[in-house]
């Protein structure tokens, strides 16, 4: 077996943990960023809405406006996909295709509760609907309703339609 000289081992120990910290580097993911869920494109078969994304961005809106921040509804998220997804299949955009906002949460078991809701289309990603929706004076109304404390969120994709993608936020006391 080879004898190391002193200098060999000396240098041999001071680059163990440079070479560690190398390795640690080399096998350690990029951190995910947080909005990227807000970039995501909608307009493709089987894309998932970042739904958590969208509540946190709509929560900071709202903070920054002195309002409370709105938590995910799993009902509410159900009647924005059941308004988001008779939308797309008709390629129409419209509040009632399905009853009116308030006969749809009446019938989900939402009566007597303050709601608003924003509809779009033709807006790939969650950013480009949020910010229609606060250049749109009667949207922003909506993204910035007292006393909102919770919300639904939904878009669904046709591929046929001019619009592409229908967007829906249902936002509940």
């Amino acid at each position: 077996m080879p004898r190391l000289s002193f200098p060999a081992v000396r240098f041999a120990l001071a680059a163990a943990p440079f070479c560690l910290l190398l390795a640690g580097c080399a096998e350690t993911a990029p951190p995910a960023r947080p909005e990227a869920g807000l970039f995501q494109s909608m307009a493709e078969p089987g894309a998932t809405l970042d739904v958590r994304a969208a509540r946190d961005m709509i929560s900071l809106y709202r903070r920054n406006h002195g309002l409370s921040d709105v938590t995910i509804d799993p009902g509410l998220t159900a009647q924005a996909k059941a308004q988001s997804d008779a939308m797309a299949a008709r390629d129409k955009l419209s509040h009632e295709l399905s009853g009116t906002l308030t006969q749809r949460l009446d019938r989900a078991g939402y009566e007597k509760n303050k709601a608003v809701e924003n509809v779009s289309a033709g807006y790939d990603t969650m950013a480009e609907a949020f910010s229609g929706w606060r250049q749109s004076p009667p949207h922003n109304a909506n993204l910035l309703a007292p006393g909102m404390k919770r919300m639904g969120i939904a878009a669904a994709y046709n591929p046929k339609s001019r619009y592409k993608v229908f967007w829906t936020l249902d936002m509940a006391n």
